[in-house]
C-alpha cells in the first residue's frame, strides 16, 4: 500500500495530537523557572527585564514554590524583591504547575492596584503566560480587576482583605497574603485573615499558604505572629571574608561588638565588625555564594530551600511551615552608606526611627506603652532665659488648641536638630465664636519677643486646631493673618500618619486644610522628655528647655504637657495603641504637638534651616529675626559704604517674608524695574538675597541662609 508525503504528516498530527495530553513539561523548581522565563515589567520595576534570582532570595522562592512546604513565612525590610518574588511564584503556579491561586491585599484599593500594576504587565511580557491569556486587552468575562482565568482551566483571584465575604466560595491551590501586618486582626468579627484564607485550600492535594509583610509593632504583628506559629525562623548567614566564621547581619548600635560601625558623621567610612574575631568588613567583599539559611530556634539549614539538613549535617524532609527573615543590608539595590544615611535621619525623631526599624531592618518596633514621665521632673528643669527667647532659639512657632469658651496657645522657639525652648503661654478668655475674643488671638499671634540683645522676632508659622469649633472660624482667620502663616488644622484619623502633611492645594474654603499626625508628634516629644541636658550647657538634638517663669511654666503646665500615655485598645477587631489623657487636662500637650507641626511645615514646605539661620545669626548679629530689623549696633566698614545695596536687600527680605508669612505675591525693585516673586519663586528670590549678603560682607562662608529669620 502506498502512502503519499501527505498522508504521513496529517497522520504525524493526529498521534502528535492524540499524545499532547500525555505530555509533562520536564519539573522546575520556582527559581529554574523564573530564571528562565519570568520577567520584570517597566511599570512595576526599577529595572525592566529577565529575572535573575537573587543569592539570599533563591531558597525563599524555592520553598514558595515546593509541593513539600505547606506555609511559608517571610519578615523582610523593603528593597528586597518580596513582591517580584511572589509574582514570579504565582506565575510559576499558574503556568508550569497549572494550579489555583488566589492573592489578598489589605485592602480593596491594594488589590485593584497590585492587578493592574503589577499582574497585569506581568502576563503581556511573560510569553507563556501571555500564551495562555487570549483575553488580553479585551474585555471578557475573564479578564476582571479581581479575576484572571487561563486557557489551561486554571484561575487567579487578587482579592481586598478587609471584608469576611472575600475569604468565602473560592477553592484554590495556593493563597498569598501580601504585607500581612497591615489587615486587620479579625475580619468582621470571623477571625484572623490567615485562619479564614486557608480555608480556601485545605481540599487541595498541594496546598500551600504564602504569607509576607514588613514587620510593624511587637507584639501586635500579625507576620511576627506567623512566624512564631510555625516553630522555624531562617536567617541568612555569610561567612566572614577574613576569618571565614559564619554569621548574619544585624545592624548593632554604638556599644555591642559587631554590626555597622563608622567615623562619626561620615557614612562613607562604614563598616561592619565580625562578632567573631572583630574582622573589618566591607560591603564589597561579601561573598555570598555559598551563605545559607540557619533556623536561630533549632539549627537546621537549607541552601537552596530544597534540600534540608540538621545541624549535624544530617539531611531531612522539608518543615512543613518555616519562616525567613531578611533585610536590606543583603540587598544589591542599596549600599550600606545609604543605610547609615538612613539611619543618621532619624536622630531625636522616634516617628523616624521606627520606619527605619521596620521599613530597613524589617524588625518590629517596640512601643513604651504606659510609661508617662512625672510633671514634677519637668518643673525642676526650669531655667533662666537671657530674655524673652534664648540665644539658640532662631525660629518661633506657635500651636492653638480651640475651646468653645476660650483658646490657649503656645509659643516655641526652635535651635538646630530641633531643640525647643517653651516661649509663652496665653490663655484668650472669651466665647470662641465672637470678634473680640478673635481679635485678641490675633494680637497674640503678632505679639513680639525680645532676646538679650534687643533682637526683636515674631511667631513664623502657627497651627490652630479646628476641632470642637466651627472650622470656618479658623478659615476666615487664615485668609485674614495669611494662607501660610496660619494654618488650619486638623487630627489624622489613622495611626502613624506623618507629623504635619500640608495640602499642596487649597480646600473648597480656600484654605490649606493640613492633617496633623498626632500620635507620632507625641512619640517624638515623650521620647525627648527624656533628654538629659547636658552638664557644660551644650546643644543636644531634640532636648526640651522650660523658662523659669511662672507665668509660662508652672506646675499645672507640666503637668498638661505629660497629661498623656500610651495605651493598648481593642478596637473593631484589631489592638491599636492610642494615647489617652484619662480625663486629666492636655492642652499644653496638644498645642505643643501643633507648634511642632508648625515647624515641620516650614521645613517641609519652605525648607528652613535651623542650623545656617543660627550660624547666620552668629556671624550678622541684628540684622532681621522674624521679619522684624532691629538697632544696628554693629555695622561693618562695607555695609557702611554701600547704603544703596543694604535698601536692595531690606525690600528683598520684606518681600521674602511677606511670602512666608501668608501673601500671594511680592514685588521688589531692582535694575530700574519691578520684579514679582510668588511662592513657585521663592527660591530664586532666595538666592538673590544671598548674593546681596555676599556683596555686603555679611557672609563669611558661602553657604548661608537668605532671609536670616523669616
Amino acid at each position: 500500500m502506498n502512502i503519499s508525503n501527505r498522508q504521513i504528516n496529517r497522520l504525524g498530527h493526529w498521534i502528535a495530537s492524540g499524545l499532547r495530553s500525555l505530555f509533562r513539561p520536564v519539573p522546575l523548581t520556582a527559581v529554574e523557572w523564573a530564571n528562565e522565563y519570568y520577567y520584570l515589567p517597566k511599570e512595576s520595576s526599577y529595572q525592566e527585564g529577565r529575572w535573575e534570582t537573587m543569592p539570599f532570595q533563591v531558597a525563599i522562592m524555592n520553598a514558595m514554590g515546593s509541593d513539600d512546604i505547606r506555609e511559608v513565612n517571610l519578615i523582610k525590610s523593603a528593597r528586597v524583591g518580596y513582591s517580584k518574588m511572589l509574582l514570579g511564584v504565582v506565575a510559576y503556579f499558574l503556568q508550569h504547575k497549572q494550579r489555583n491561586g488566589l492573592l489578598w491585599q489589605p485592602t480593596d484599593g491594594d488589590a485593584e492596584n497590585f492587578m493592574k500594576s503589577h499582574v497585569e504587565p506581568t502576563i503581556r511580557d511573560v510569553p507563556s503566560l501571555l500564551a495562555m491569556a487570549p483575553w488580553y486587552g479585551k474585555k471578557n468575562r475573564d479578564n476582571t480587576l479581581s479575576m484572571k482565568r487561563f486557557s489551561n482551566g486554571r484561575g487567579f483571584w487578587c482579592l481586598g482583605g478587609k471584608a469576611a465575604k472575600n475569604y468565602r466560595e473560592k477553592s484554590v491551590d495556593f493563597v498569598g497574603y501580601d504585607e500581612l501586618a497591615a489587615f486587620d486582626e479579625d475580619i468582621e468579627k470571623e477571625g484572623s485573615p490567615t485562619f479564614l484564607g486557608d480555608k480556601r485550600i485545605e481540599g487541595s492535594v498541594w496546598p500551600k499558604s504564602i504569607r509576607g509583610s514588613t514587620p510593624k509593632i511587637r507584639g501586635i504583628c500579625q507576620i511576627e505572629r506567623a512566624a512564631k506559629e510555625s516553630g522555624h525562623l531562617m536567617r541568612f548567614h555569610v561567612k566572614c571574608p577574613h576569618c571565614g566564621e559564619e554569621q548574619y547581619l544585624k545592624f548593632g548600635d554604638r556599644d555591642t561588638p559587631y554590626g555597622f560601625k563608622w567615623e562619626s558623621g561620615k557614612p562613607k567610612t562604614v563598616f561592619y565588625l565580625c562578632e567573631h574575631h572583630g574582622c573589618v568588613i566591607r560591603q564589597q567583599e561579601l561573598d555570598f555564594s555559598d551563605a545559607r539559611y540557619i533556623c536561630e530556634y533549632t539549627g537546621i539549614y537549607t541552601q537552596d530551600g530544597l534540600r534540608w539538613f540538621e545541624s549535624t549535617g544530617k539531611e531531612i524532609d522539608p518543615p512543613e511551615s518555616v519562616s525567613f527573615h531578611i533585610w536590606t543590608a543583603y540587598s544589591p539595590f542599596t549600599t550600606w552608606v545609604q543605610i547609615v544615611k538612613d539611619f543618621r535621619k532619624t536622630k531625636g525623631d522616634p516617628g523616624k526611627l521606627k520606619t527605619f526599624t521596620n521599613t530597613t531592618l524589617g524588625e518590629t518596633w517596640v512601643e513604651e506603652v504606659g510609661e508617662r514621665p512625672l510633671p514634677e521632673t519637668l518643673l525642676e528643669l526650669a531655667e533662666h532665659y537671657r530674655g524673652d527667647v534664648p540665644e539658640r532659639a532662631v525660629y518661633l512657632t506657635a500651636g492653638i488648641d480651640s475651646q468653645l469658651d476660650r483658646y490657649e496657645m503656645r509659643v516655641w522657639g526652635w535651635g538646630p536638630g530641633e531643640e525647643a525652648f517653651l516661649i509663652d503661654r496665653v490663655l484668650i478668655m472669651g466665647r470662641h465664636d465672637e470678634e473680640d475674643t478673635l481679635l485678641r488671638v490675633d494680637n497674640a499671634i503678632n505679639k513680639q519677643y525680645k532676646l538679650a540683645d534687643g533682637t526683636v522676632m515674631t511667631i513664623g508659622r502657627v497651627c490652630w486646631d479646628t476641632g470642637g469649633i466651627d472650622p470656618m472660624i479658623v478659615y476666615r482667620r487664615s485668609k485674614k493673618l495669611g494662607l501660610f502663616r496660619v494654618i488650619p488644622i486638623k487630627g489624622a484619623s489613622v495611626y502613624g500618619k506623618p507629623v504635619a502633611n500640608m495640602p499642596r492645594k487649597r480646600n473648597n474654603a480656600g484654605v490649606y486644610l493640613t492633617e496633623v499626625g498626632t500620635d507620632v508628634a507625641k512619640e517624638v516629644i515623650y521620647s525627648r522628655y527624656k533628654l538629659v541636658k547636658p552638664e557644660d550647657g551644650s546643644p543636644l538634638p531634640g532636648l526640651i528647655h522650660y523658662p523659669n517663669n511662672p507665668d509660662v511654666f508652672d506646675l499645672t503646665e507640666a503637668e498638661q504637657l505629660t497629661a498623656e500615655e500610651l495605651i493598648e485598645k481593642y478596637e473593631k477587631g484589631k489592638i491599636k495603641l492610642l494615647w489617652d489623657s484619662k480625663g486629666r487636662r492636655n492642652e499644653a500637650l496638644d498645642c505643643f504637638v501643633y507648634a511642632l507641626a508648625a515647624l515641620r511645615i516650614s521645613v517641609s514646605r519652605w525648607q528652613l534651616d535651623l542650623e545656617l539661620l543660627l550660624e547666620s545669626r552668629q556671624s550678622s548679629r541684628g540684622v532681621m529675626v522674624g521679619g522684624i530689623t532691629k538697632s544696628w549696633p554693629h555695622w561693618r566698614k562695607n555695609w557702611e559704604d554701600n547704603v544703596a545695596t543694604k535698601a536692595q536687600l531690606d525690600e528683598a527680605r520684606k518681600a521674602l517674608h511677606d511670602l512666608l508669612t501668608g501673601k500671594r505675591v511680592a514685588s521688589i525693585q531692582k535694575d530700574g524695574r519691578s520684579i514679582t516673586f510668588t511662592s513657585a519663586t521663592l527660591s530664586e528670590l532666595q538666592a538673590y538675597i544671598t548674593n546681596l549678603e555676599n556683596e555686603l560682607g555679611l557672609i563669611s562662608r558661602r553657604r548661608r541662609p537668605a532671609g536670616f529669620g523669616v
